[in-house]
Parts: C-alpha cells; structure tokens; sequence
C-alpha cells in the first residue's frame, strides 16, 4: 500500500461518517420545526434513590487523612460568579479560585522517567513511560478506596488519551521515506494512545505531585496484551495470527469518556477506533462497513517499515489462506468498553463484550444495589446512533463484587417515543420480540447492509449496531457523555450536535433539524428502578446563543443568558452533592468563544459558567476528590503555547482547580 493523502476529515477530532442509512423512525408524529429549542416535558422523579453509585457519597464524610475536614452539604446551589466568555489563551475560573497545569503530555511517570523533550525528539519507548497525548475521560481513586476510605489527599488519577497531534509529537510531523512510515514514529503514535495511571498526593501546603517510583503509576497503551471477555471470547469473527483462538487482543484506541465502577476499576470508551485501520479488499464485512472502516487509516500504521505484527495488524485486508495467518479480524476486536484494574499493576486489561460494540463515548452505572443486578448506560457517539442499557444477570454484593458481572446480562437500546415515554428493547436472541425482528429482517436491506441473519448471540454483540437497527431504536444527535443524579436517580446524557439531521429526519428527542449546538436529554426510569423496560424522558436544556429557550408546557424553564451561553455539550459529570457540571466541544466562534465548563443545579436547572479553556481546546473530563476541594479538569488540543509559553508545541494537560479559601467547589 502506498502512502496516501490523508482524508481532511480525519484531522477534525470530531470527525465521524454517518454509517447509519436504516433511517428508523418510529414516530407516528414528530415536532414541527417552529419548536426548535422547545419541548414538552413530563414531570420529575419522585422519591430520591437512598445511596448513590460507585463511591457513594463520599464528599458527606470526613477523611483523617486529610489535614481538613469536609464540611459538604447535599445542595445543589450554586455559589460562585459566573464567568464571561473568553478568547484568551489560558484558563478562566471564578473570583475566589485558582487553577494550574498539571500532568502535561509528555510527563515521565513511570519506568526510567525519561523527561520530556520540547524539541520533539522523544523515542516511541520514551513515550511508553510518559503521560499520553489529548487527555480526556479522568477519574479519582482515593488511595485507600479497597479498604473503604475516602481519602481526598492521595490517590491514583487515571485518565484517557483520545488520539494524537503527528506536528506536535514528532520533531517535524509525520514523516514517510518511500512512502514508508518509520517504526519508531509509529511506536511513538501508538503509545501517545491509551490510558494513564498516575499516583498523586497533596503535600502540606495544597500542592499535588507525582509520587514518584509507586508501582502503581502505569501506562496502558495502543500496544498492550489485553484479554477478550464476555460471549464475544473465542467467536470466530474474532481469530487472527496474534490470537488464534480469539481470546486476547493489543491495545485500546480512541479513548474517550470512562465509567469507574462500583468495585473500584476504571472502564476507558472506545470511540472512533474505526479509523484506524486500512482494508484494501474489494468488499468489506458487515462488521466494517456499519462502522466506516476504510481503504486507508487515520495515521498510516499499517504503512511502518518493519514487518513487526504489531504494525503489520492495522492492515485489516485478507492476506493469508485463513483468518488465523493475517489480520482480517483485527478490528473486530476493537469498539469496547475496557477494564483496567488501577490497584493491581500487573493485571491485564479486560474487553467487556457483553456492554455491546460500537462508538462508545463512555459509560455510566446507576446505584448499585446490594442483591441486584448491576446498570450501565452508553452512548455511540457518531450521528444517528443510539443509547444502551446494559443490564447484568448475576447480582451486586460489594464483598465480591468484579468484572464478571459484565460478563453475563442483557443490552438494551432505546426507543425514545414522542409522548415522552421510552422503552428498552433488547438485543438477546432469547427474546421474543427481538428474535421475531430478526427473523422478519433476514434477507433484506438494512441500511448499507444485506441482512443474511446473526449466528449466535455473540455476532449480535459483535454487530451492536446493526441489531440496534433493526429492533427499532432512536437515532439520536451524537450521544456523548452520561451522568446518573445522585440525589434523583434521574439518567442524563448530552447530544452534542448534529447538522446532518434533515427536517424531515428530526423526531421528538431530537426536534431540531441542522442541530449545530446540541441539547442535553434526561430519563427517570419506570419506578425508580433503573432495571426497568421503560421510562419517562424530558428535555433538560438546549444548548444556543442568548434568549434560547427551554420550555414546558409553553412556560419558559430556561432561557439562556451572557451567564450561560454554550454550545455542543458533551463532557456531562454530578459531583458528590449533585451539582450537574458541563462541559463543551464545539464552535469557538462568537458568541461562545472557547469551550468552556457549565455547572447547573438539576432541580432548578440554574446554570452558570465555571471555567473557560485555552485557545483551540476541548474541555474534557472533570472529577473531584471526595471532599469536592478539589477538582481536576482537562484540557484537551489546545491551540498555540499552552501551558507553558516558552514551549514551542503545544500539550494537553490536567487543571486543577480550588477554591482559595479552601471550600466546596461551586458552593
């Protein structure tokens, strides 16, 4: 294969091909275009859950560790000044707050601490022992979570890293030498990829470092053995020369959000890793057209001039006699969500194939319940997809509570109907209702696809997005982010865009035709139960310029202010009180100006601007300590000399923020 002129598209990060031709509608009547911005909206949910997922509400206790003690209230108001709209090359946050750079891109954090090199002449194995490029989903761990505490000093920060800037990384961009890659950019390209695990601790005086020579700090990377889990483990789809037997893969790509869950571990998001791979063949399987895969990749792996496997494999095209003496299957491994126990540095990360393959942005658990099943919610973050359930089969205990648990269980897909009610359609072969689609779609066209059947349950996972299709789900406008309210159980996830959308595809959830700012979408689940089949949805806020309106029942709920302008939300977190933080990746052009981070109360749906990014940036991934003092933001490709001026490349980095007279942020 020779090198190629890379598709303009794929330099924008937000860049995905629209796959999805089923054109589901499963509205008898939708919303006319006069009520852009405007929706009618069912109630509110009625008692509050009585625990909250994951960690719980840690930031309501006290930690002894730290030299403070919490003094966190349940509100949700917010108590700061909002911020203006801002073009400046730096960070913005409230009077009465401060913020640093912390952890950029290129970090050593681990191995032989190779420092970074601003002239861009760090090795691929230099790389592997610093921090990774475009930071993106964050969470915190307190460092004696496994024992039960909660401390707000120390922990471990993991962190995704989405995809890469070639002209940043490298002394002088991508290079090609015969239309060859050399193998040691491309070692470097894949280990800016993947995840980080960095142990931090806050000295006396406030200030967080890097704890150095822990042998928890940890760098996963675009190269890393990983095992397959779940029904999809041993399917045949999956054989390649590296795993004959289709039970291990290398790398995670394309890490976007993340979900901690409620036993101490990390999930990263798979998201746009279709455009890593190259098939050069004259047709290509269902499994790679439904996502976009195509004849030339996103950086030109496949082109390194070695013939080392771990290059070698981004070439997906048929090469050898079977399955098992190429690389034909090697995207199917990929569009997952991946477990990495933070905690044990050894450990090998964990495809979980029961949570379904596609774009996943993220993942977000409910409340988990002693005896219950455990909940997850994602969404496929490319236009006109959909949002999943994942419902597990065995219960939650917390004393062995681990990743089998999403091993086993039913997916779900949603169908939002345009009376605000909503149903969960399964994607299990032992389904009736969804057997009987299957069964009635055999032999026709679906989208882009000629149906011919599904094997087994695993080729349902396998093709996630195809079993959505034909069971009837919403298409929705990029699914991103989730949060599930802490106080009200209620699921929110944000919709950042999509100007795809013609009047005549807009439907109730997404009413708005050439939809370029977004909205933000909410759900309580039938009874509280976050197990159920069905729900109640509404329409939290749509995202625009000033004087844009949310309304119900033709009063006006929110109209949008100086104060809270924004555009194409798509990071989407509750702190541990319930404050709703925001945060954005579109225009950043007037009025929005650059992206920015939003905090709103979800009873009032009061919201104000917090935090202003750099030029260029996405803000990206926000978490807290349990104390909620303290808050880690990041920054994600910035534009110009940030942070650091008298750096010529540019570098993703973390923020941190508090407050100055050490509160609560955003009380």
């Amino acid at each position: 294969m020779a090198k190629h002129d890379l598709d303009p598209n794929y330099l924008d990060p937000n860049y995905e091909p629209v796959v999805n031709h089923t054109e589901n509608t499963p509205f008898h009547q939708v919303l006319s275009a006069r009520m852009q911005r405007r929706t009618v909206m069912k109630g509110s949910v009625g008692a509050a859950l009585a625990s909250v997922m994951g960690l719980g509400l840690a930031g309501c206790g006290s930690d002894s560790n730290d030299s403070t003690t919490s003094s966190n209230v349940s509100s949700t108001d917010i108590g700061f000044r909002a911020v203006p709209t801002s073009t400046a090359n730096e960070v913005v946050v409230p009077e009465g707050y401060s913020s640093e750079a912390f952890l950029p891109w290129g970090t050593p954090i681990t191995g032989s601490y190779p420092a970074y090199k601003p002239d861009g002449t760090n090795t691929g194995a230099e790389q592997e022992q610093q921090m990774g490029m475009h930071h993106d989903g964050v969470h915190f761990f307190p460092i004696d979570l496994k024992a039960g505490g909660n401390s707000s000093s120390e922990g471990l920060l993991v962190m995704n890293h989405e995809y890469i800037n070639q002209g940043a990384l490298h002394a002088n961009g991508a290079t090609y030498v015969n239309d060859m890659r050399p193998a040691d950019e491309v070692r470097k390209e894949i280990a800016a990829h993947g995840v980080s695990v960095v142990h931090i601790k806050r000295d006396t005086n406030g200030k967080w470092d890097i704890v150095f020579g822990s042998p928890f700090n940890r760098r996963i990377t675009g190269n890393t053995e990983m095992d397959i889990r779940g029904p999809v483990r041993g399917y045949s789809k999956l054989i390649t020369k590296y795993s004959p037997d289709a039970t291990e893969t290398r790398g995670t790509l394309n890490n976007c959000a993340m979900g901690p869950t409620p036993w101490g571990t990390y999930l990263a998001a798979e998201e746009n890793w279709h455009g890593y791979f190259a098939n050069g063949d004259a047709t290509q399987p269902r499994e790679q057209t439904r996502h976009g895969v195509g004849s030339s990749s996103r950086y030109d792996w496949e082109l390194a001039d070695s013939a080392a496997d771990q290059y070698v494999r981004f070439n997906v095209s048929t090469i050898g006699a079977t399955a098992a003496d190429d690389y034909r299957n090697e995207a199917n491994t990929y569009g997952y969500m991946v477990e990495i126990d933070p905690f044990t540095p050894e450990s090998k990360p964990q495809k979980r194939t029961a949570l379904g393959r596609f774009g996943h942005e993220g993942v977000i658990f409910a409340p988990a319940r002693e005896g219950k099943p455990v909940v997850c919610y994602s969404g496929d973050d490319s236009r006109f997809e959909y949002i999943y359930k994942f419902v597990s089969s065995k219960p939650y205990y917390a004393a062995t509570a681990g990743g089998y648990l999403l091993d086993e269980g039913t997916l779900y897909v949603a169908r939002f109907n345009d009376d605000g009610s909503g149903d969960w359609l399964s994607l299990d072969l032992d389904d009736a209702d969804f057997a009987a689609k299957v069964a009635a779609a055999e032999g026709t066209q679906v989208g882009d696809v000629q149906f011919d059947g599904f094997e087994n349950q695993a080729d349902v996972l396998l093709n996630t997005r195809l079993a959505a299709d034909i069971a009837g789900a919403t298409p929705m406008d990029r699914p991103e982010w989730g949060a599930v309210d802490p106080n009200s159980g209620q699921v929110y996830f944000t919709l950042t865009n999509n100007s795809r959308r013609t009047e005549e595809q807009v439907n109730a959830a997404n009413p708005n035709a050439n939809n370029r700012t977004g909205h933000i979408i909410r759900w309580s689940e039938e009874g509280n139960d976050h197990t159920a089949t069905s729900f109640d949805w509404d329409i939290f806020v749509f995202a625009g310029e000033q004087g844009t309106e949310t309304v119900v029942d033709d009063e006006v709920i929110v109209s949008l202010t100086d104060d809270n302008i924004f555009n194409s939300p798509d990071g989407l977190w509750f702190d541990y009180n319930g404050r709703l933080w925001i945060q954005t990746d579109g225009s950043d052009a007037a009025p929005y100006q650059n992206n920015m981070m939003l905090a709103a109360n979800p009873e009032t749906r009061e919201i104000k601007r917090f935090f202003v990014g750099p030029v260029g940036c996405e803000v990206t991934g926000v978490v807290s300590t349990p104390d909620v003092k303290t808050m880690f933001v990041n920054i994600q490709h910035p534009d110009g000399n940030w942070p650091d001026s008298s750096d010529p490349r540019p570098r993703d980095a973390t923020v941190i923020v508090t407050k100055d007279d050490g509160d609560v942020i955003g009380a």
